[in-house]
């Protein structure tokens, strides 16, 4: 997704990354550059991107191997990274931490999560049946749990442009609650 008058550039590791997520891309003026799950850090490097995006996408996020490696890489390097749904897990499990089946997973357009330092609440949309913790020994910490069970529903790095979440903020279930994640992201790749 090229843009004529791009203000930098994204690259998008593809899980099964939601047409509405690259369109919250688009209209931040982003060149946007889509790559199989299965590219290294060095592919991923050869573009040269303002920053990396981890795709939402199914399944446990253990098998993605070579996902995880890459986000080892990325948050070594200080590559500003952001993350949703499966790309929350992959950077969990990156940091250090464990992933774990849900005993209902959580699924439906009204989901609350809220911000453990502000105890802002935010009406999200989720569809996953992972959940991953124990990342804090990589540098990350909890920064949006779960209201109904308390679990991770997003991570961010304590020194490093690198944060995830585990909800769908494209989908805006609320008054555009969590939009403002792709602006966050854009501040870190310096581009706000």
């Amino acid at each position: 997704f090229t843009q004529p008058d791009s203000i930098g550039k994204v690259v998008v590791l593809d899980m099964g990354v939601k047409l509405n997520i690259l369109r919250n891309f688009a209209i931040r003026e982003l060149e946007i550059v889509v790559v199989p799950y299965n590219y290294t850090y060095e592919q991923i490097m050869e573009y040269k991107p303002n920053g990396v995006f981890i795709s939402n996408g199914p399944g446990d996020p253990a098998i993605y191997k070579s996902a995880i490696e890459v986000c080892r890489n990325l948050i070594e390097n200080n590559i500003p990274t952001f993350g949703i749904c499966l790309g929350n897990q992959i950077l969990g499990l990156a940091a250090g931490g464990t992933s774990f089946k849900l005993p209902y997973g959580h699924r439906g357009t009204n989901k609350t999560v809220i911000n453990t330092k502000t105890n802002q609440c935010y009406i999200t949309s989720q569809n996953h049946g992972f959940c991953v913790k124990d990342f804090e020994k990589g540098g990350f910490k909890e920064f949006l749990k779960n209201i109904d069970d308390g679990s991770n529903e997003g991570l961010t790095h304590e020194s490093k442009p690198v944060f995830a979440v585990q909800f769908h903020p494209e989908a805006c279930p609320g008054p555009l609650d969590s939009l403002y994640l792709f602006d966050r992201f854009m501040e870190i790749m310096e581009l706000k």
